[in-house]
């Protein structure tokens, strides 16, 4: 009887370390099959996700995507600073901080905008489902609307530069917050307890802030008034560029001390990067049209046909990451390399 029943619990062993190998083996090959995660970071993952549950637009996860690997490089590079004690005072990791909260309100994941991110058409997208948020920019698009100067290939460029100017605003309006923050923590220091050779530093972070939010400024009136001049006069031929994020920088590069011989290499790399966004926008449209006919395609259950324009929108949304993320990096170094020539007319 013994002996049965030592046999009987040999078995049984046998059985569950089987079935563990193979339940073993099964997890390994299904981590194995397991894509690898979109991002490093654990927040920028979570963003991911959320906005891949908002539905937006296949355009509009495209352009996050590239933001967010952007926003994931800047990041890296800063831990490795501050592991070496580059950031003692906190400067770049807020920046950063910053960055993600004007990619949160872009998209509308700030928790004010939830409700207006439907899945819309990149063609239509702005024309008919966003908002302006501020009355004088309202106006003059009304008025451009009504005004029959502009084609409608122009008034959709002319949409882009309306958009970039709002997120323009929204970048300096969340800067403006962070700067108030450190202000009160800086009257705070200055009356409590704080060590002496601390004030002169926290001073000067306080002073490099003030001159973000001098150039910010500057180019928001900038292109304030370049928006009042083109919506009355409509755009001529005169225009050395078309792209608003071009125009900028170049309206920026000119107001710098830059010699002739560097405003001219600049012109010639701006060309190059207009040439780049152009064809990003390209690949952005092509990309809304194939998600567009793939629901089309969905709706009346050809298989073979919605395999072929599956693997096709997959294409052109790796293309239109990839573009995008070359584009944000490229604006990156421009917009840097201006502004420290803006930051060295005020010496």
């Amino acid at each position: 009887m013994l002996r049965a029943a030592r046999l009987f619990l040999a078995a049984l062993l046998a059985v569950q370390a089987a079935a563990g190998g193979k339940y073993s083996r099964e997890a390994n090959e299904e981590a194995k099959a397991a894509p690898p995660a979109e991002f490093r970071l654990v927040k920028l993952s979570q963003v991911w996700a959320k906005a891949q549950r908002l539905h937006l637009s296949a355009v509009k996860l495209a352009e996050l995507h590239s933001d967010l690997k952007i926003q994931e490089k800047d990041e890296l590079s800063w831990k490795k600073l501050k592991a070496e004690g580059l950031d003692e005072d906190g400067e770049k990791e807020a920046k950063l901080r910053r960055n993600l909260n004007v990619i949160l309100a872009k998209y509308g994941m700030d928790g004010k905008k939830d409700a207006q991110l439907g899945d819309t058409n990149y063609l239509k997208d702005s024309l008919e489902n966003d908002v302006l948020d501020d009355p004088r920019l309202e106006k003059l698009w009304n008025k451009a609307k009504t005004s029959g100067k502009f084609t409608e290939e122009e008034l959709d460029k002319l949409w882009r530069e309306f958009k970039h100017h709002k997120e323009k605003v929204q970048d300096y309006n969340i800067l403006l917050e962070t700067v108030s923050r450190t202000e009160d923590t800086h009257k705070n220091m200055l009356s409590g307890l704080e060590e002496e050779e601390e004030i002169p530093r926290k001073q000067d972070l306080l002073h490099q802030k003030h001159s973000e939010l001098k150039e910010k400024l500057h180019s928001i009136n900038q292109g304030f008034e370049r928006l009042r001049r083109v919506t009355h006069q409509g755009y001529g031929d005169s225009s050395e560029f078309e792209e608003p994020r071009v125009i900028d920088l170049w309206d920026l590069a000119k107001s710098t001390n830059f010699t002739e011989k560097e405003l001219e290499s600049l012109r010639e790399e701006l060309k190059h990067f207009e040439a780049k966004v152009e064809k990003h926008h390209h690949y952005q449209k092509q990309l809304e049209i194939s998600h567009q006919k793939m629901r089309h395609i969905e709706g009346m259950g050809d298989e073979e046909h919605l395999s072929r324009n599956k693997e096709k929108t997959a294409m052109l949304e790796e293309k239109t990451k990839e573009l995008g993320y070359k584009v944000k990096k490229h604006l990156q170094d421009l917009s840097t390399r201006i502004s420290r020539g803006l930051q060295h007319n005020e010496l």
